[in-house]
Protein backbone atom coordinates (compact mmCIF):
# COMPACT_ATOMS: atom_id res chain seq x y z
CA UNK A 1 0.00 0.00 0.00
CA UNK A 2 0.94 3.71 -0.78
CA UNK A 3 2.66 4.98 2.43
CA UNK A 4 0.57 7.08 5.20
CA UNK A 5 1.98 11.31 4.77
CA UNK A 6 6.07 11.12 5.81
CA UNK A 7 5.93 14.00 8.08
CA UNK A 8 3.66 13.02 10.47
CA UNK A 9 4.30 9.52 10.49
CA UNK A 10 7.36 9.95 11.41
CA UNK A 11 6.43 11.38 14.74
CA UNK A 12 5.95 8.64 17.88
CA UNK A 13 3.18 9.06 20.06
CA UNK A 14 3.34 12.08 22.62
CA UNK A 15 5.58 11.62 25.87
CA UNK A 16 2.50 12.63 27.56
CA UNK A 17 -0.02 9.58 26.25
CA UNK A 18 3.26 7.12 27.29
CA UNK A 19 3.82 8.06 31.12
CA UNK A 20 0.23 8.29 31.39
CA UNK A 21 -0.21 4.56 29.47
CA UNK A 22 2.31 3.30 31.88
CA UNK A 23 0.89 5.01 34.99
CA UNK A 24 -2.32 3.61 34.29
CA UNK A 25 -0.71 0.01 34.19
CA UNK A 26 1.34 0.79 37.37
CA UNK A 27 -1.38 2.04 39.78
CA UNK A 28 0.67 5.11 40.15
CA UNK A 29 -0.05 8.61 40.96
CA UNK A 30 -0.03 10.80 37.59
CA UNK A 31 1.60 13.73 38.00
CA UNK A 32 3.01 13.79 34.28
CA UNK A 33 0.04 15.16 32.37
CA UNK A 34 -1.30 18.40 33.03
CA UNK A 35 -4.73 18.82 33.92
CA UNK A 36 -6.95 19.21 36.78
CA UNK A 37 -8.14 17.04 38.92
CA UNK A 38 -11.23 18.80 40.34
CA UNK A 39 -14.26 19.88 38.27
CA UNK A 40 -14.58 23.36 37.72
CA UNK A 41 -15.98 26.38 38.80
CA UNK A 42 -19.42 24.73 39.41
CA UNK A 43 -21.69 28.18 38.14
CA UNK A 44 -20.10 27.48 34.82
CA UNK A 45 -20.73 23.88 34.88
CA UNK A 46 -24.12 24.48 36.00
CA UNK A 47 -24.57 27.25 32.59
CA UNK A 48 -23.03 24.64 30.30
CA UNK A 49 -26.20 21.65 31.57
CA UNK A 50 -28.77 25.09 30.85
CA UNK A 51 -27.65 26.10 27.88
CA UNK A 52 -27.63 22.69 26.98
CA UNK A 53 -31.69 22.33 27.07
CA UNK A 54 -32.64 25.92 26.08
CA UNK A 55 -32.24 26.04 22.65
CA UNK A 56 -31.62 23.80 19.48
CA UNK A 57 -27.93 22.36 19.45
CA UNK A 58 -27.12 23.06 16.11
CA UNK A 59 -24.38 25.10 14.29
CA UNK A 60 -23.62 28.51 15.44
CA UNK A 61 -21.86 30.88 14.29
CA UNK A 62 -18.34 29.76 12.25
CA UNK A 63 -16.62 32.66 14.42
CA UNK A 64 -18.53 31.66 17.81
CA UNK A 65 -21.58 32.91 19.04
CA UNK A 66 -21.64 36.50 19.56
CA UNK A 67 -21.99 36.11 24.12
CA UNK A 68 -18.45 34.36 24.16
CA UNK A 69 -16.85 36.86 21.68
CA UNK A 70 -18.26 39.84 23.54
CA UNK A 71 -16.90 38.28 26.83
CA UNK A 72 -13.41 37.91 25.08
CA UNK A 73 -13.24 41.18 24.04
CA UNK A 74 -14.57 42.32 27.75
CA UNK A 75 -12.00 40.20 28.78
CA UNK A 76 -8.92 41.80 26.77
CA UNK A 77 -10.45 45.45 27.85
CA UNK A 78 -10.18 44.55 31.83
CA UNK A 79 -7.07 42.76 32.11
CA UNK A 80 -5.07 44.35 29.58
CA UNK A 81 -6.65 47.50 28.75
CA UNK A 82 -7.23 46.45 24.56
CA UNK A 83 -9.88 47.89 22.68
CA UNK A 84 -11.09 44.78 20.11
CA UNK A 85 -13.94 44.89 17.92
CA UNK A 86 -15.84 41.51 18.58
CA UNK A 87 -17.63 41.20 15.44
CA UNK A 88 -13.91 41.49 13.72
CA UNK A 89 -11.13 41.02 15.75
CA UNK A 90 -12.47 37.67 17.94
CA UNK A 91 -12.69 34.07 16.93
CA UNK A 92 -13.49 30.97 19.19
CA UNK A 93 -11.29 27.60 18.55
CA UNK A 94 -12.00 23.85 19.59
CA UNK A 95 -9.27 24.65 21.74
CA UNK A 96 -6.43 26.86 21.56
CA UNK A 97 -4.51 23.62 19.90
CA UNK A 98 -6.83 23.91 17.42
CA UNK A 99 -6.32 28.04 17.57
CA UNK A 100 -2.73 27.60 17.02
CA UNK A 101 -3.42 24.94 13.99
CA UNK A 102 -5.54 27.87 12.23
CA UNK A 103 -2.76 30.30 12.46
CA UNK A 104 -0.11 28.14 11.20
CA UNK A 105 -2.13 26.81 8.12
CA UNK A 106 -3.31 30.05 7.62
CA UNK A 107 -0.29 32.70 8.11
CA UNK A 108 2.41 30.15 6.88
CA UNK A 109 3.59 29.70 3.09
CA UNK A 110 5.87 26.75 2.34
CA UNK A 111 9.37 28.05 2.74
CA UNK A 112 8.60 30.48 5.44
CA UNK A 113 10.52 30.21 8.03
CA UNK A 114 9.10 30.49 11.80
CA UNK A 115 11.21 31.13 15.24
CA UNK A 116 10.30 29.05 18.61
CA UNK A 117 11.53 29.51 21.50
CA UNK A 118 12.48 25.90 23.55
CA UNK A 119 11.53 23.99 25.47
CA UNK A 120 8.45 24.14 23.25
CA UNK A 121 4.88 22.64 24.18
CA UNK A 122 4.71 19.74 21.85
CA UNK A 123 2.17 20.54 18.75
CA UNK A 124 3.98 23.64 17.71
CA UNK A 125 6.84 21.99 15.41
CA UNK A 126 4.75 19.11 13.49
CA UNK A 127 1.26 21.42 12.79
CA UNK A 128 4.15 23.90 11.52
CA UNK A 129 6.32 21.75 9.72
CA UNK A 130 2.83 20.15 7.81
CA UNK A 131 1.98 24.15 6.82
CA UNK A 132 5.23 24.22 5.15
CA UNK A 133 6.79 26.31 7.53
CA UNK A 134 10.58 25.78 8.38
CA UNK A 135 11.52 26.28 12.25
CA UNK A 136 13.98 28.05 13.49
CA UNK A 137 14.57 27.38 16.81
CA UNK A 138 16.15 29.62 19.76
CA UNK A 139 16.84 27.16 23.38
CA UNK A 140 16.30 28.20 26.84
CA UNK A 141 18.24 25.86 29.41
CA UNK A 142 16.93 25.47 32.92
CA UNK A 143 17.45 26.17 35.85
CA UNK A 144 17.61 30.35 34.90
CA UNK A 145 15.35 30.39 31.52
CA UNK A 146 17.63 33.55 30.55
CA UNK A 147 16.31 34.51 26.59
CA UNK A 148 19.70 35.23 24.79
CA UNK A 149 18.48 38.14 22.68
CA UNK A 150 21.05 38.00 20.61
CA UNK A 151 20.39 34.35 19.48
CA UNK A 152 17.18 35.42 19.24
CA UNK A 153 17.76 38.20 16.52
CA UNK A 154 19.98 35.57 15.05
CA UNK A 155 17.64 33.37 14.33
CA UNK A 156 15.48 35.85 12.07
CA UNK A 157 15.90 35.95 8.37
CA UNK A 158 14.38 37.61 5.30
CA UNK A 159 12.41 34.53 5.11
CA UNK A 160 11.40 34.84 8.59
CA UNK A 161 7.33 35.19 8.18
CA UNK A 162 6.61 34.67 12.30
CA UNK A 163 7.35 34.09 15.60
CA UNK A 164 5.27 32.19 18.34
CA UNK A 165 6.08 33.05 21.52
CA UNK A 166 4.44 31.09 25.34
CA UNK A 167 4.18 33.08 28.09
CA UNK A 168 3.81 32.06 30.40
CA UNK A 169 5.86 29.31 29.23
CA UNK A 170 4.81 25.94 29.16
CA UNK A 171 6.91 23.71 30.31
CA UNK A 172 9.18 25.82 31.29
CA UNK A 173 7.02 27.92 33.75
CA UNK A 174 9.06 30.95 32.75
CA UNK A 175 7.18 34.18 32.80
CA UNK A 176 8.53 36.74 29.87
CA UNK A 177 9.73 39.55 31.08
CA UNK A 178 8.92 43.59 30.19
CA UNK A 179 12.19 43.80 29.45
CA UNK A 180 12.38 40.55 27.35
CA UNK A 181 8.57 41.40 25.67
CA UNK A 182 9.99 45.10 24.69
CA UNK A 183 13.36 43.36 23.14
CA UNK A 184 11.30 40.66 21.08
CA UNK A 185 8.51 43.17 19.90
CA UNK A 186 11.86 45.08 18.37
CA UNK A 187 12.24 42.46 16.83
CA UNK A 188 9.20 41.22 15.07
CA UNK A 189 9.03 44.49 14.23
CA UNK A 190 12.18 45.55 12.84
CA UNK A 191 12.12 42.36 10.60
CA UNK A 192 7.81 43.26 9.47
CA UNK A 193 7.18 39.57 10.91
CA UNK A 194 4.43 38.24 13.11
CA UNK A 195 3.56 37.09 16.58
CA UNK A 196 1.43 34.10 17.22
CA UNK A 197 1.40 34.19 21.30
CA UNK A 198 0.10 31.22 23.12
CA UNK A 199 -1.21 32.35 26.42
CA UNK A 200 -3.34 29.85 27.68
CA UNK A 201 -1.70 30.42 31.29
CA UNK A 202 -2.03 34.13 31.79
CA UNK A 203 -3.86 33.96 34.99
CA UNK A 204 -1.63 31.60 36.23
CA UNK A 205 1.52 34.53 37.11
CA UNK A 206 3.01 33.66 40.47
CA UNK A 207 5.16 35.52 43.03
CA UNK A 208 3.27 39.22 42.01
CA UNK A 209 4.67 38.87 38.32
CA UNK A 210 2.36 40.33 36.01
CA UNK A 211 1.28 38.44 32.83
CA UNK A 212 1.70 40.88 30.04
CA UNK A 213 0.27 40.20 26.29
CA UNK A 214 3.04 41.23 23.56
CA UNK A 215 0.03 42.43 21.82
CA UNK A 216 0.20 45.55 24.30
CA UNK A 217 3.49 46.82 23.65
CA UNK A 218 3.86 49.61 21.04
CA UNK A 219 3.67 48.70 17.26
CA UNK A 220 2.45 44.64 18.16
CA UNK A 221 -1.40 45.26 18.17
CA UNK A 222 -1.19 44.93 14.42
CA UNK A 223 0.73 42.14 14.43
CA UNK A 224 -0.03 39.68 16.82
CA UNK A 225 -2.72 37.11 17.66
CA UNK A 226 -3.38 35.97 21.07
CA UNK A 227 -4.56 32.93 21.97
CA UNK A 228 -6.84 32.04 25.64
CA UNK A 229 -7.97 28.33 26.79
CA UNK A 230 -11.05 28.23 28.40
CA UNK A 231 -9.70 24.53 29.61
CA UNK A 232 -6.73 26.18 31.53
CA UNK A 233 -8.79 29.25 32.87
CA UNK A 234 -11.38 27.15 34.07
CA UNK A 235 -9.73 23.50 34.62
CA UNK A 236 -12.12 22.43 32.35
CA UNK A 237 -9.40 20.47 29.82
CA UNK A 238 -12.09 18.26 28.09
CA UNK A 239 -14.23 21.20 27.24
CA UNK A 240 -11.54 22.22 23.89
CA UNK A 241 -12.94 25.92 23.66
CA UNK A 242 -10.03 28.46 22.86
CA UNK A 243 -10.35 31.90 21.57
CA UNK A 244 -8.52 34.54 19.39
CA UNK A 245 -7.79 37.48 19.64
CA UNK A 246 -6.31 38.91 16.67
CA UNK A 247 -6.26 42.30 14.03
CA UNK A 248 -9.60 41.93 11.07
CA UNK A 249 -6.53 41.66 8.29
CA UNK A 250 -5.06 38.44 10.26
CA UNK A 251 -8.52 36.69 11.68
CA UNK A 252 -9.58 36.67 7.90
CA UNK A 253 -7.17 33.92 6.44
CA UNK A 254 -7.11 32.10 10.11
CA UNK A 255 -10.63 31.98 10.19
CA UNK A 256 -10.30 30.46 6.78
CA UNK A 257 -8.03 27.57 7.86
CA UNK A 258 -10.33 26.90 11.21
CA UNK A 259 -13.73 27.14 8.88
CA UNK A 260 -11.98 23.84 7.30
CA UNK A 261 -10.61 22.59 10.00
CA UNK A 262 -13.20 22.25 12.85
CA UNK A 263 -16.03 24.65 11.22
CA UNK A 264 -17.18 25.95 14.79
CA UNK A 265 -17.36 24.72 18.57
CA UNK A 266 -19.99 23.16 20.93
CA UNK A 267 -22.69 25.89 21.22
CA UNK A 268 -23.40 24.79 25.18
CA UNK A 269 -19.97 25.50 26.10
CA UNK A 270 -18.95 28.48 24.90
CA UNK A 271 -22.44 30.52 25.89
CA UNK A 272 -20.62 28.87 29.60
CA UNK A 273 -17.10 29.83 28.77
CA UNK A 274 -18.76 33.21 28.20
CA UNK A 275 -20.67 33.21 31.51
CA UNK A 276 -17.18 32.14 32.99
CA UNK A 277 -15.11 35.01 31.49
CA UNK A 278 -17.50 37.49 33.24
CA UNK A 279 -17.32 36.09 36.65
CA UNK A 280 -14.76 39.09 37.83
CA UNK A 281 -11.49 39.53 39.69
CA UNK A 282 -12.03 37.42 42.15
CA UNK A 283 -12.59 33.96 40.35
CA UNK A 284 -9.02 34.85 38.50
CA UNK A 285 -7.35 36.00 41.34
CA UNK A 286 -8.03 33.01 43.26
CA UNK A 287 -7.32 30.41 40.57
CA UNK A 288 -3.54 31.85 40.15
CA UNK A 289 -3.31 31.89 44.17
CA UNK A 290 -4.48 28.72 44.06
CA UNK A 291 -2.07 27.38 41.77
CA UNK A 292 0.44 29.71 43.57
CA UNK A 293 -0.34 27.25 47.10
CA UNK A 294 -0.21 24.10 45.19
CA UNK A 295 3.05 24.84 43.40
CA UNK A 296 4.61 26.19 47.38
CA UNK A 297 3.25 22.66 48.62
CA UNK A 298 4.32 20.25 46.16
CA UNK A 299 8.09 22.33 45.97
CA UNK A 300 8.71 22.36 49.28
CA UNK A 301 7.72 18.37 49.65
CA UNK A 302 10.15 17.93 46.67
CA UNK A 303 12.68 19.77 48.61
CA UNK A 304 12.97 18.24 51.63
CA UNK A 305 13.93 14.74 49.66
CA UNK A 306 17.32 14.91 49.60
CA UNK A 307 18.54 15.01 45.35
CA UNK A 308 15.44 16.76 44.30
CA UNK A 309 16.24 20.33 43.74
CA UNK A 310 13.29 22.37 42.65
CA UNK A 311 13.98 24.85 39.64
CA UNK A 312 11.57 28.31 39.83
CA UNK A 313 8.27 28.19 39.08
CA UNK A 314 6.88 31.68 37.50
CA UNK A 315 3.77 30.23 36.65
CA UNK A 316 1.74 27.63 34.78
CA UNK A 317 1.11 24.57 36.76
CA UNK A 318 4.53 22.55 36.26
CA UNK A 319 7.17 22.23 38.42
CA UNK A 320 10.99 21.37 36.77
CA UNK A 321 13.17 19.33 39.20
CA UNK A 322 16.94 18.58 38.73
CA UNK A 323 17.19 15.45 39.33
CA UNK A 324 21.53 15.20 39.04
CA UNK A 325 22.15 15.34 42.75
CA UNK A 326 20.40 11.98 43.05
CA UNK A 327 22.91 9.78 41.32
CA UNK A 328 20.59 7.82 38.83
CA UNK A 329 22.23 5.74 36.18
CA UNK A 330 20.60 7.18 33.06
CA UNK A 331 18.88 10.11 31.50
CA UNK A 332 15.26 11.80 32.01
CA UNK A 333 13.61 9.24 30.29
CA UNK A 334 14.50 6.09 32.00
CA UNK A 335 14.34 8.08 35.76
CA UNK A 336 10.70 9.20 34.63
CA UNK A 337 10.06 5.28 34.20
CA UNK A 338 12.18 3.89 36.96
CA UNK A 339 9.63 6.18 39.00
CA UNK A 340 6.21 5.35 38.13
CA UNK A 341 7.13 1.77 38.56
CA UNK A 342 9.28 1.34 41.61
CA UNK A 343 7.79 4.94 43.36
CA UNK A 344 4.24 5.54 42.09
CA UNK A 345 4.70 8.82 40.94
CA UNK A 346 4.70 9.84 37.62
CA UNK A 347 6.87 13.09 35.81
CA UNK A 348 7.50 13.56 32.11
CA UNK A 349 11.09 14.03 30.88
CA UNK A 350 11.83 17.13 30.02
CA UNK A 351 14.30 16.32 26.85
CA UNK A 352 10.98 15.29 24.98
CA UNK A 353 10.28 19.31 24.92
CA UNK A 354 13.41 20.02 22.90
CA UNK A 355 14.49 19.23 19.19
CA UNK A 356 17.59 19.68 19.72
CA UNK A 357 20.87 18.76 21.97
CA UNK A 358 18.75 18.99 25.83
CA UNK A 359 19.12 18.76 29.02
CA UNK A 360 19.22 15.30 30.45
CA UNK A 361 18.82 15.88 34.50
CA UNK A 362 15.24 17.71 34.50
CA UNK A 363 12.20 16.23 34.81
CA UNK A 364 8.42 18.32 35.11
CA UNK A 365 5.76 17.69 37.67
CA UNK A 366 1.94 19.36 37.61
CA UNK A 367 0.68 20.13 40.70
CA UNK A 368 -2.58 20.87 39.41
CA UNK A 369 -3.81 18.21 41.97
CA UNK A 370 -5.42 18.17 44.81
CA UNK A 371 -3.79 18.82 48.03
CA UNK A 372 -4.25 15.27 49.21
CA UNK A 373 -2.91 13.93 45.88
CA UNK A 374 0.29 16.29 46.23
CA UNK A 375 1.35 15.20 49.51
CA UNK A 376 0.67 11.31 48.61
CA UNK A 377 2.93 11.76 45.41
CA UNK A 378 6.08 13.43 48.11
CA UNK A 379 5.73 10.60 50.51
CA UNK A 380 5.81 8.23 47.98
CA UNK A 381 9.38 9.64 46.43
CA UNK A 382 10.16 10.62 50.09
CA UNK A 383 9.43 6.79 50.81
CA UNK A 384 11.42 4.92 48.12
CA UNK A 385 14.36 7.71 47.96
CA UNK A 386 15.21 7.04 51.60
CA UNK A 387 14.35 11.28 52.54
Amino acid sequence: MKPANSLLSSYGTTVFEVMSRLAIEHGSINLGQGFPDDFGPEPALKKASEFLFDRPNQYPPMLGVPELRQAVAAHNKHFYGLDVDWQTETMVSTGATEGLAACFFGLIEPGDEVVLIEPTYDCYLPIIRRAGGIPRVVTLRPPEWNLDIAALKAAFTEKTKLLVLNSPMNPASKVFTEEELSAIAEIVIANDCYAVCDEVYEHMAFDGRRHHPLMTLPGMRERCVRIGSAGKTFSLTGWKVGYLTAPAELLQPISKAHQFLVFTTAPNLQRAVAYGLGLGDGYFHGLRDSMQAKRNRLADGLSRINGFDCVECEGTYFQFVDISGLGFDGDDIEFCRHITTEAGVTAVPVSAFYHGAAPKNFIRFCFAKQDAILDEAVAKLAAYFGS
